[in-house]
């Protein structure tokens, strides 16, 4: 079997992922909620949350679009709610 990202079992403090030369490895861990999303790494016994671009913990999941532009996400998308809430998607499940 591939022991990499195999042994992922176990209380928090015990957490190892070994890779195939039997190293121990980070662990990445993704939220993607509905609201606000984050990513955190596990590493020598801790987890850190890793901050976005804008020195921010937590993400907030939006996307805008408008018509002269790529479309914006994260902080950008939610404050264009104020003023584009037809073509701003913030807080939504499915």
């Amino acid at each position: 079997m591939n022991r990499s990202a195999y042994y992922i079992c176990g209380f928090v403090n015990n957490l190892k992922v070994i890779d195939r030369s039997g190293n121990d490895v980070p662990v990445i861990g993704i939220d993607l909620a509905t609201t606000y999303s984050c990513v955190a790494v596990w590493k020598h016994t801790r987890v850190d949350i890793i901050p976005n671009d804008q020195g921010n913990r937590t993400t907030p999941s939006a996307v805008a679009f408008r018509d002269d532009s790529k479309p914006l996400i994260d902080d950008l998308a939610k404050n264009e709610a104020a003023i584009n809430p037809t073509n701003t998607i913030f807080g939504q499940s499915t």
